[in-house]
């Protein structure tokens, strides 16, 4: 037996073939649509913002709260669960992340803000610490009016608790109640539950 050990050839054209000057062209096209592309952008002048300014409406988290709501796929996005925000027409699932979402960059953008805060003058906290001076409540604080609130809720304490003996009292004289029903005293002599202690002699 001979065995023929020689190869006549090996296929390579299975091979890629690389044509450096068509990738080259390629990455040229590609460059200038980009230097294109940027001239585009530079020619308009910046977009001048509104700087921060807080909210001057409540926002809502509570009205929904331990409801519930059927969940369709063919729903608008008003209707789904979760909270919408209608300057962005988006859902967000849960209320930490709509609050994230409203305070957040891109819900400021649409609304024509930019994240930076207005500096303010000397004389605008002064007229926001007598606005707030005016709001609080007249009349001080007192220790006797701490002694009064802590005396009071010592009380209330004090009857929760009183209820709540009462109250298991009550249902213990109840259980005691059902546990001993009242039998017939001849059907209970028969059964032999006249008595342990005692025995007749007849």
């Amino acid at each position: 037996m001979a065995s023929s050990n020689h190869t006549t050839g090996v296929d390579n054209t299975f091979r890629k073939k690389i044509d450096t000057e068509a990738y080259l062209e390629r990455a040229r096209e590609r460059e200038k649509k980009e230097a294109d592309r940027s001239k585009s952008r530079s020619k308009g002048p910046p977009v001048q913002r509104a700087p921060l300014k807080h909210r001057d409406y409540h926002v809502d988290l509570e009205s929904r709260l331990g409801k519930t709501q059927v969940v369709t796929p063919v729903a608008p996005l008003s209707q789904q669960a979760g909270y919408f925000c209608r300057v962005c027409d988006c859902v967000v699932k849960d209320s930490a992340n709509y609050l994230d979402h409203i305070n957040g960059k891109k819900h400021q953008r649409a609304l024509g803000m930019s994240m930076r805060v207005e500096r303010s003058s000397l004389e605008q906290v002064q007229e926001r610490f007598e606005v707030l001076k005016k709001r609080k409540t007249p009349g001080t604080f007192t220790e006797q009016d701490l002694d009064e609130r802590i005396q009071k809720q010592q009380e209330e304490e004090e009857e929760l608790k009183r209820q709540r003996r009462e109250k298991k009292k009550e249902k213990k004289k109840g259980k005691v109640m059902e546990e001993e029903p009242e039998m017939d005293p001849e059907v209970a002599e028969m059964m032999g539950f006249g008595g342990f202690g005692s025995s007749k002699k007849s």
